[in-house]
């Protein structure tokens, strides 16, 4: 039989080829664990395992957090909170020179608070803030960047479906992860607003000139328009931090509290509430299929013996701690690049991420590092799924080169924050080793 080391790589290498042509990463993962499973095995082995695998992980009770998320951002949205969070943000920075990006950049990061994906974060953004910052004179291209950048947020900022997914792959606490994420994306986002009016004086026409700035009591009446959104955060968060409910729970208190603060508002009628729903559930029917197939081929890895020759391998060729995490950094930067980020998550992790385990990293700490390289992949050409979001949400404003080179300082911006939570990994993990 073929060396595991061998047959683990061919397995990837098939993976990586397949999804490059396009193919989706749910049938092609599938396929590849499939086959792999069989040559290692047998094809009764592969049988039994598509009869329990499916079932085991849909009807796992800690799974029930993707849905109610997703329910909870979608109606949440359909509410207008996303519309009125902006307005309210604006008021305060609008009137300093560059101010609806750092509108933008606050109100992304509050809105990933309660939506979880980046794709939808950076869609609406642009319906929302895109139109006022053309209207005002900012750069095209510039401001497409940054709302497709500021989308990342929902990465980093919990609920976040990638410390979801990463937490099902392999096995942590996803109410760790979500802590965690905390201070690293809001540090981000104040990495965002610190370097904006660095970039603007560098080049000013990147910017109409400061406008009309509001007094203090206008500021504060703008404030009204973001309890709700506070209250979700307090709701979901507040829960799982102090131990309260958890991750399902809370995000089923989330959707619920939405529901009712939409219902309330009288912002969601029948009709918006049912497109809520089916968008659940066709997001959720979508990530749970690739999910099983993650399953499926990181069972496949371990079965052959790659992921245990693959540990020994790396440790017996001299790396360090920290030149993995180096490599690590630059294989997934040039991956995300060619493919999508929740493909490169669920084709990485079986096979990284018990190198890391073996080295001694913190796993909540590793999962915040390759949270922010997904981060980063989703806004990197010519594949960054933000910024094909942003150009199809424009309706035509905004060409595709021009985004691309729009969205090159806040891709530099995200690098120089990444290497922040590499060198200080305390900022990671201090927060959920406070948890209950």
């Amino acid at each position: 039989m073929m060396e595991p080391i061998t047959m683990g790589f061919i397995g990837i290498a098939a993976l990586v080829f397949f999804a490059g042509l396009g193919v989706p990463i749910a049938f092609c993962i599938t396929l590849v664990g499939a086959v792999g499973m069989v040559l290692v095995t047998d094809l009764d082995f592969l049988l039994i395992t598509f009869q329990t695998l499916p079932y085991s992980t849909a009807s796992e009770y800690a799974f029930a957090v993707i849905p109610m998320f997703v329910l909870m951002g979608a109606l949440a949205s359909a509410a207008g909170i996303i519309g009125e969070l902006y307005g309210a943000v604006n008021k305060w920075v609008g009137g300093i020179r560059g101010g609806l990006y750092m509108a933008t950049v606050i109100a992304s990061a509050g809105f990933a608070a309660i939506s979880g994906s980046t794709v939808v974060n950076a869609a609406m953004f642009t319906r929302i803030a895109l139109p006022e910052m053309l209207a005002l004179g900012y750069n095209r291209g510039v401001s497409a960047g940054c709302i497709a950048a500021a989308g990342t947020f929902a990465a980093l900022i919990p609920p976040s479906l990638t410390f979801v997914i990463f937490g099902i792959l392999t096995g942590e606490s996803i109410g760790a992860l979500f802590i965690a994420g905390i201070i690293p994306g809001l540090f981000t986002a104040a990495c965002y607003v610190t370097a904006i009016p660095v970039m603007l004086r560098l080049k000013p026409e990147w910017a109409p000139p400061a406008g009309v700035r509001l007094n203090l009591v206008q500021k504060l009446r703008g404030l009204s328009g973001i309890w709700p959104m506070l209250l979700l955060v307090v709701i979901v968060l507040g829960g799982i931090y102090t131990g309260i409910t958890p991750p399902t729970a809370a995000g089923a208190f989330g959707a619920v509290g939405a529901l009712l603060i939409g219902l309330a508002r009288r912002r969601l009628g029948p009709a918006a509430i049912w497109e809520s729903v089916r968008q659940t559930a066709e997001l959720t029917s979508v990530l749970f299929i690739i999910i099983i197939g993650g399953l499926l081929f990181s069972r496949f890895l371990v079965v052959s013996g790659f992921v245990a020759d693959l540990t020994v391998l790396v440790t017996d060729a001299g790396f360090t701690a920290p030149t993995f995490i180096l490599a690590m950094v630059a294989m997934y930067f040039v991956m995300g690049m060619f493919i999508d980020p929740l493909s490169m998550l669920v084709m990485t992790v079986p096979f990284v991420f018990p190198v890391v385990k073996a080295f001694g990293m913190d796993p909540i700490w590793f999962g915040i590092i390759l949270t922010k390289m997904i981060e980063i992949a989703v806004i990197t050409p010519p594949v960054g799924l933000n910024l094909f979001a942003v150009v199809s949400a424009s309706g035509g404003r905004v060409r595709t080169a021009e985004l691309f080179a729009g969205v090159l300082p806040f891709v530099v911006i995200e690098v120089m924050a990444l290497a922040v939570l590499i060198v200080f990994p305390g900022l990671s993990t201090w927060l959920p080793n406070t948890m209950y």
